[in-house]
């Protein structure tokens, strides 16, 4: 892996991030903006992939906050290993990955959907890498050691492991739950695109399910 630049803080990546993934997120609902999937017209499919949507956004925001619990601002002093943690390197990502989902299942299509995923998995997926340097770098042989015995991003939860207590910062839970909103403030600006498509205004149609 490549060294982080002695410049190149934690913080400045996490930073850069944020502003990276909002730019992106933003691209792909100009993007949704432009298509209507024919989906759409299938009440039926489209009120469920909805649904399915807003439950994995549901379970983004709830587990982003989980996350929190356990990380609580301390990624640059030690490194945690416990709960969600445990099973994954990053599971505040992999709730994201989800949350992106649900996002792109609002229009009604799966393809979509599947998408926003993807797309969100290759923006975070440089930050993690600089993350993981300045991690190596901090902390050198116990952190090679985390990284052996737990996956980048699949969950294994046969390598789960709790704390016997957690030190909760109030400040990093709200903070993680207040980014965590921005999925569900998603929802009625995809409602507010699709009733423009429907009606004819924005959009042209292509065979997305």
């Amino acid at each position: 892996m490549s060294p982080v630049p002695a410049a190149m803080s934690l913080d400045v990546v996490q930073r850069r991030r944020k502003w990276f993934a909002g730019l992106v997120l933003l691209a792909l609902i100009a993007l949704t903006a432009s298509v209507r999937s024919v989906a759409a017209l299938d009440g039926e499919w489209h009120e469920g992939v909805e649904a399915l949507g807003l439950a994995a956004i549901i379970v983004a925001i709830v587990g982003r906050a989980w996350c929190s619990l356990y990380i609580g601002g301390r990624k640059k002093a030690e490194i945690v290993d416990r709960g969600p943690y445990s099973i994954t390197r990053n599971p505040l990502y992999v709730f994201s990955f989800i949350g992106a989902f649900g996002v792109g299942a609002q229009t009604g299509s799966v393809t979509i959907g599947a998408i926003f995923a993807v797309a969100t998995f290759l923006v975070f997926l440089r930050t993690v890498g600089r993350e993981e340097d300045w991690l190596a770098e901090h902390f050198g042989a116990p952190y090679a050691a985390y990284c052996a015995r737990t996956p980048r991003f699949l969950p294994n939860p046969a390598r789960w492991r709790d704390a016997e207590e957690l030190i909760i910062r109030p400040a990093f839970f709200v903070r993680t739950l207040r980014d965590g909103l921005v999925f569900l403030a998603a929802v009625p600006v995809m409602e507010g695109i699709e009733h423009l498509q429907s009606s004819g205004l924005i959009g042209f149609p292509i065979s997305l399910f």
